[in-house]
């Protein structure tokens, strides 16, 4: 893995996601007129939102879909994109922090469970090049495995900026606890954030801890198109 170097920090920084690309992870589920449409892919949230309702367009045309899905989708990408904008300005602490990262993961035949630490303060970070790497190292052949690592990436590390936003609000209005000290919530990636400097000697995006290595060893399986078969039936029976 490319180690990439750190700032130390611990002053609050803008709202952003904590990767190279500020991108906004997008995900659609929509259904109408007997048809179902899901989707998951980022946004560039400075691109103007008239290419909103293009990528809507040029979709429902792809994908022959009815035209009321314009609508749907449209107003559901804008949604997202108006409630990342909403944290944008607002102060949020990343400094000397790191974060679990858990992968639990259907692509396809394609099964992916992993767990490991990110660098939240490592703003050269690159979830699609993890995700190629992770690809690459375990001989994963589908092509739509890595996007989908990357974005599993991208969703978690939002959830933890939020929360990173909301910690920082909550610091500057009780102005509580002691000097130097920096509360940070858990995330829903599970755990709390750890002290990166405390825990290892070099800076990079991504670690496993070494006592951690057997516990959280990368799974990937392959399943049979029974196995495929039996999962969608059950995903299915619990989205109804």
């Amino acid at each position: 893995m490319k180690l990439l170097a750190t700032s130390s920090s611990k002053a609050p920084v803008k709202f952003r996601m904590p990767t190279a690309d500020n991108l906004v992870p997008i995900r659609l589920d929509i259904e109408t007129e007997g048809q179902r449409y899901k989707d998951a892919f980022t946004w560039n949230p400075s691109d103007p939102d008239s290419e909103v309702v293009v990528f809507a367009k040029r979709t429902v045309k792809d994908l022959k879909l009815p035209p009321q899905f314009i609508t749907q989708i449209a107003q559901s990408i804008q949604s997202q994109l108006t409630e990342f904008r909403s944290y944008e300005g607002q102060d949020m602490y990343t400094a000397e922090k790191i974060v679990p990262i858990k992968l639990d993961l259907r692509v396809n035949h394609t099964l992916i469970k992993d767990q490991f630490l990110w660098d939240l303060n490592n703003y050269e970070s690159d979830p699609e090049d993890f995700a190629r790497t992770f690809c690459k190292d375990l001989a994963i052949q589908d092509p739509e495995v890595g996007p989908a690592i990357a974005f599993a990436i991208r969703e978690q590390l939002y959830e933890i900026a939020i929360q990173s936003v909301a910690s920082a609000r909550e610091i500057k209005i009780s102005k509580k606890g002691r000097r130097g000290v920096e509360h940070f919530p858990a995330s829903k990636a599970g755990g709390n954030a750890l002290d990166l400097m405390k825990l290892f000697r070099y800076n990079s995006s991504v670690v496993r801890k070494r006592k951690e290595w057997d516990v959280y060893e990368p799974i990937v399986d392959i399943l049979s198109n029974e196995e495929v078969d039996a999962l969608e039936a059950s995903e299915e029976r619990n989205t109804r």
